[in-house]
Protein backbone atom coordinates (compact mmCIF):
# COMPACT_ATOMS: atom_id res chain seq x y z
CA UNK A 1 0.00 0.00 0.00
CA UNK A 2 2.73 2.28 0.98
CA UNK A 3 4.13 1.26 -2.21
CA UNK A 4 1.10 2.54 -4.21
CA UNK A 5 1.09 6.18 -2.26
CA UNK A 6 4.91 6.94 -3.09
CA UNK A 7 4.40 5.87 -6.68
CA UNK A 8 1.21 8.32 -6.69
CA UNK A 9 2.99 10.74 -5.30
CA UNK A 10 6.40 10.98 -7.18
CA UNK A 11 3.57 10.55 -10.53
CA UNK A 12 2.38 14.14 -9.61
CA UNK A 13 5.94 15.60 -9.52
CA UNK A 14 6.32 14.16 -13.44
CA UNK A 15 3.39 15.89 -14.27
CA UNK A 16 2.87 18.96 -12.44
CA UNK A 17 5.78 21.63 -12.54
CA UNK A 18 4.04 23.35 -9.66
CA UNK A 19 4.46 20.76 -7.03
CA UNK A 20 7.84 21.80 -5.03
CA UNK A 21 7.42 19.58 -2.32
CA UNK A 22 6.26 15.73 -1.21
CA UNK A 23 4.72 17.01 2.39
CA UNK A 24 2.55 19.68 -0.41
CA UNK A 25 1.45 16.62 -3.15
CA UNK A 26 0.09 14.95 0.32
CA UNK A 27 -1.78 17.08 1.90
CA UNK A 28 -3.01 20.16 -0.87
CA UNK A 29 -3.87 17.60 -4.12
CA UNK A 30 -7.62 16.92 -4.08
CA UNK A 31 -6.67 14.61 -7.09
CA UNK A 32 -4.55 12.60 -5.64
CA UNK A 33 -6.86 12.25 -2.36
CA UNK A 34 -9.49 10.96 -4.74
CA UNK A 35 -7.71 8.39 -6.18
CA UNK A 36 -7.01 7.21 -2.22
CA UNK A 37 -10.47 7.34 -1.35
CA UNK A 38 -10.99 5.42 -4.74
CA UNK A 39 -8.58 2.20 -3.83
CA UNK A 40 -10.26 2.05 -0.42
CA UNK A 41 -13.70 1.98 -2.06
CA UNK A 42 -12.48 -0.44 -4.87
CA UNK A 43 -11.16 -2.64 -1.79
CA UNK A 44 -14.85 -2.56 -0.21
CA UNK A 45 -16.64 -2.90 -3.61
CA UNK A 46 -14.45 -6.09 -4.74
CA UNK A 47 -15.03 -7.62 -1.74
CA UNK A 48 -18.81 -7.12 -2.32
CA UNK A 49 -19.15 -4.47 0.50
CA UNK A 50 -21.04 -2.48 -1.93
CA UNK A 51 -22.55 -0.71 0.60
CA UNK A 52 -18.97 0.73 2.48
CA UNK A 53 -17.92 1.17 -1.04
CA UNK A 54 -20.49 3.38 -2.08
CA UNK A 55 -20.18 5.35 1.24
CA UNK A 56 -16.68 5.79 1.17
CA UNK A 57 -16.62 7.07 -2.96
CA UNK A 58 -19.24 9.32 -1.57
CA UNK A 59 -16.88 11.09 1.25
CA UNK A 60 -14.61 11.32 -1.17
CA UNK A 61 -16.75 13.14 -3.71
CA UNK A 62 -17.57 15.63 -0.12
CA UNK A 63 -14.16 16.39 0.16
CA UNK A 64 -12.34 16.55 -3.31
CA UNK A 65 -15.61 17.39 -5.69
CA UNK A 66 -14.15 14.02 -7.61
CA UNK A 67 -16.70 11.23 -8.15
CA UNK A 68 -15.06 8.02 -9.00
CA UNK A 69 -17.27 4.94 -8.94
CA UNK A 70 -15.57 2.31 -6.70
CA UNK A 71 -16.73 -0.21 -9.86
CA UNK A 72 -14.16 1.66 -12.03
CA UNK A 73 -11.14 -0.44 -12.81
CA UNK A 74 -8.21 2.07 -12.63
CA UNK A 75 -4.21 1.27 -13.47
CA UNK A 76 -1.37 2.93 -12.05
CA UNK A 77 0.13 6.38 -11.73
CA UNK A 78 -3.71 7.78 -12.40
CA UNK A 79 -3.21 11.71 -12.19
CA UNK A 80 -6.24 14.04 -12.13
CA UNK A 81 -5.30 17.54 -12.67
CA UNK A 82 -6.99 20.47 -9.96
CA UNK A 83 -10.05 17.81 -10.27
CA UNK A 84 -13.08 19.18 -9.22
CA UNK A 85 -16.12 18.14 -11.40
CA UNK A 86 -14.71 15.11 -12.77
CA UNK A 87 -16.73 11.71 -13.11
CA UNK A 88 -15.74 8.28 -13.85
CA UNK A 89 -18.37 5.89 -13.85
CA UNK A 90 -18.69 2.38 -12.83
CA UNK A 91 -17.90 0.18 -16.06
CA UNK A 92 -15.24 2.17 -16.78
CA UNK A 93 -11.68 1.70 -17.14
CA UNK A 94 -8.19 3.31 -17.19
CA UNK A 95 -5.08 2.10 -17.66
CA UNK A 96 -1.43 3.50 -16.60
CA UNK A 97 -0.08 6.32 -16.76
CA UNK A 98 -3.35 8.65 -17.69
CA UNK A 99 -3.80 12.69 -16.78
CA UNK A 100 -7.06 13.85 -16.60
CA UNK A 101 -8.12 17.33 -15.84
CA UNK A 102 -10.90 19.12 -14.13
CA UNK A 103 -14.57 18.77 -15.76
CA UNK A 104 -14.00 15.46 -17.14
CA UNK A 105 -16.96 12.96 -17.90
CA UNK A 106 -16.42 9.37 -18.58
CA UNK A 107 -19.84 8.40 -18.85
CA UNK A 108 -22.45 5.98 -20.75
CA UNK A 109 -25.21 6.56 -22.50
CA UNK A 110 -27.32 3.76 -21.75
CA UNK A 111 -29.38 2.89 -18.36
CA UNK A 112 -28.99 -1.37 -19.48
CA UNK A 113 -26.53 -2.88 -16.48
CA UNK A 114 -23.72 -3.60 -19.23
CA UNK A 115 -20.37 -1.95 -19.75
CA UNK A 116 -21.53 1.07 -20.85
CA UNK A 117 -18.49 3.49 -20.34
CA UNK A 118 -15.27 4.04 -22.09
CA UNK A 119 -11.99 2.07 -21.97
CA UNK A 120 -8.93 4.19 -21.32
CA UNK A 121 -5.12 2.79 -22.58
CA UNK A 122 -1.98 4.25 -21.40
CA UNK A 123 -0.56 6.82 -21.57
CA UNK A 124 -3.60 8.92 -22.48
CA UNK A 125 -4.15 12.59 -21.72
CA UNK A 126 -8.10 14.21 -21.36
CA UNK A 127 -7.98 18.21 -21.81
CA UNK A 128 -10.60 20.05 -19.29
CA UNK A 129 -14.18 19.80 -19.99
CA UNK A 130 -14.12 16.62 -22.14
CA UNK A 131 -17.12 14.44 -22.47
CA UNK A 132 -16.12 10.60 -23.60
CA UNK A 133 -19.42 9.09 -23.64
CA UNK A 134 -20.20 5.11 -24.63
CA UNK A 135 -18.51 2.05 -24.52
CA UNK A 136 -15.78 2.41 -26.71
CA UNK A 137 -11.87 2.72 -26.82
CA UNK A 138 -9.55 5.31 -26.23
CA UNK A 139 -6.47 4.35 -27.96
CA UNK A 140 -2.66 4.03 -26.22
CA UNK A 141 -1.16 7.95 -26.51
CA UNK A 142 -4.33 9.34 -27.47
CA UNK A 143 -5.15 13.27 -26.82
CA UNK A 144 -8.31 14.63 -26.50
CA UNK A 145 -8.56 18.57 -26.78
CA UNK A 146 -10.76 20.53 -24.42
CA UNK A 147 -14.52 20.80 -24.12
CA UNK A 148 -14.42 17.84 -26.25
CA UNK A 149 -17.87 15.65 -26.97
CA UNK A 150 -16.13 12.15 -27.91
CA UNK A 151 -18.84 9.86 -28.43
CA UNK A 152 -16.81 7.04 -30.76
CA UNK A 153 -13.74 4.96 -30.56
CA UNK A 154 -10.42 6.76 -30.62
CA UNK A 155 -7.46 5.50 -32.77
CA UNK A 156 -3.72 5.18 -30.99
CA UNK A 157 -1.50 7.76 -31.12
CA UNK A 158 -4.67 10.48 -32.24
CA UNK A 159 -5.47 14.08 -31.41
CA UNK A 160 -9.20 14.24 -31.18
CA UNK A 161 -11.01 17.77 -30.82
CA UNK A 162 -14.25 19.43 -31.40
CA UNK A 163 -18.49 18.42 -30.60
CA UNK A 164 -18.75 16.17 -31.45
CA UNK A 165 -15.27 14.65 -31.21
CA UNK A 166 -13.30 14.16 -34.68
CA UNK A 167 -9.58 12.70 -35.33
CA UNK A 168 -7.84 15.59 -36.70
CA UNK A 169 -3.84 13.85 -36.19
CA UNK A 170 -2.98 10.89 -35.91
CA UNK A 171 0.94 9.78 -35.90
CA UNK A 172 1.47 6.18 -37.13
CA UNK A 173 4.46 5.74 -34.64
CA UNK A 174 4.48 5.25 -30.82
CA UNK A 175 5.12 8.71 -29.28
CA UNK A 176 5.24 8.12 -25.86
CA UNK A 177 6.62 4.79 -24.10
CA UNK A 178 5.39 3.30 -21.21
CA UNK A 179 8.82 4.13 -19.08
CA UNK A 180 8.40 7.82 -20.20
CA UNK A 181 6.25 10.57 -19.24
CA UNK A 182 2.87 11.01 -21.01
CA UNK A 183 2.70 13.85 -22.98
CA UNK A 184 1.14 16.91 -22.26
CA UNK A 185 1.28 19.34 -24.95
CA UNK A 186 -2.33 18.96 -25.24
CA UNK A 187 -2.56 22.77 -25.81
CA UNK A 188 -0.77 22.73 -28.73
CA UNK A 189 -3.39 21.45 -31.39
CA UNK A 190 -4.81 21.77 -34.91
CA UNK A 191 -7.94 24.29 -35.79
CA UNK A 192 -9.82 22.46 -38.27
CA UNK A 193 -12.44 25.63 -38.77
CA UNK A 194 -8.76 27.59 -39.29
CA UNK A 195 -7.90 25.00 -42.13
CA UNK A 196 -11.18 24.62 -43.60
CA UNK A 197 -11.69 28.27 -44.35
CA UNK A 198 -8.02 28.38 -45.60
CA UNK A 199 -9.24 25.82 -48.16
CA UNK A 200 -12.33 28.10 -48.92
CA UNK A 201 -9.84 31.30 -49.31
CA UNK A 202 -7.17 29.51 -51.73
CA UNK A 203 -10.29 27.72 -53.89
CA UNK A 204 -12.11 30.95 -54.43
CA UNK A 205 -8.38 32.72 -54.81
CA UNK A 206 -7.96 29.59 -58.01
CA UNK A 207 -11.78 30.27 -59.02
CA UNK A 208 -11.06 34.49 -59.56
CA UNK A 209 -7.71 33.67 -61.47
CA UNK A 210 -9.89 31.20 -63.79
CA UNK A 211 -12.33 33.92 -64.46
CA UNK A 212 -9.89 36.93 -64.80
CA UNK A 213 -8.27 34.23 -67.79
CA UNK A 214 -11.65 33.73 -69.51
CA UNK A 215 -12.58 37.03 -69.37
CA UNK A 216 -9.31 38.12 -71.14
CA UNK A 217 -9.77 34.83 -73.65
CA UNK A 218 -13.66 35.85 -74.51
CA UNK A 219 -12.44 39.84 -74.90
CA UNK A 220 -9.52 38.83 -77.69
CA UNK A 221 -12.33 36.42 -79.28
CA UNK A 222 -14.57 39.94 -79.43
CA UNK A 223 -12.06 42.07 -80.54
CA UNK A 224 -11.31 40.07 -83.95
CA UNK A 225 -15.07 39.96 -85.40
CA UNK A 226 -15.02 43.97 -85.58
CA UNK A 227 -12.31 44.10 -87.57
CA UNK A 228 -14.58 41.72 -90.37
CA UNK A 229 -17.17 43.81 -89.95
CA UNK A 230 -15.32 47.02 -91.15
CA UNK A 231 -13.85 45.25 -94.07
CA UNK A 232 -17.15 44.45 -94.96
CA UNK A 233 -18.92 47.64 -94.84
CA UNK A 234 -16.20 49.35 -96.79
CA UNK A 235 -16.48 46.53 -99.63
CA UNK A 236 -20.06 47.08 -99.31
CA UNK A 237 -19.69 50.88 -99.79
CA UNK A 238 -17.91 50.40 -103.03
CA UNK A 239 -20.27 47.93 -104.96
CA UNK A 240 -22.98 50.77 -105.35
CA UNK A 241 -19.76 53.32 -107.01
CA UNK A 242 -19.04 50.46 -109.23
CA UNK A 243 -22.85 49.87 -110.59
CA UNK A 244 -23.37 53.73 -111.03
CA UNK A 245 -20.44 53.94 -112.96
CA UNK A 246 -21.74 51.28 -115.38
CA UNK A 247 -24.86 52.80 -115.74
CA UNK A 248 -23.56 56.03 -116.65
CA UNK A 249 -21.89 53.96 -119.30
CA UNK A 250 -24.82 52.45 -120.52
CA UNK A 251 -26.59 55.32 -120.71
CA UNK A 252 -24.52 57.28 -122.73
CA UNK A 253 -24.47 54.18 -125.27
CA UNK A 254 -27.54 54.47 -125.46
CA UNK A 255 -27.30 58.42 -126.35
CA UNK A 256 -24.98 57.83 -128.65
CA UNK A 257 -27.39 55.51 -130.70
CA UNK A 258 -30.22 57.35 -130.85
CA UNK A 259 -28.30 60.00 -131.97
Amino acid sequence: MFDKIREDIYSVFDRDPAARGVMEIFFCYPGLHAVWFYRIAHWFWTHELYFLGRFTSHLGRFFTGIEIHPGAQIGKKFFIDHGMGVVIGETAEIGDNVTIYHGVTLGGVTWDKVKRHPTVEDNVVIGSGSKVLGPFTVGKGAKIGSNSVVVKEVPPNATVVGIPGRVVMQQDTKVVEEEQRPDLEHGKLPDPEAKAISCLFDQIRALEKKVAELSAHSGEKKAKPVVKKAVKRSTSTRKPAAKSGASVTSSRKKEKTEA
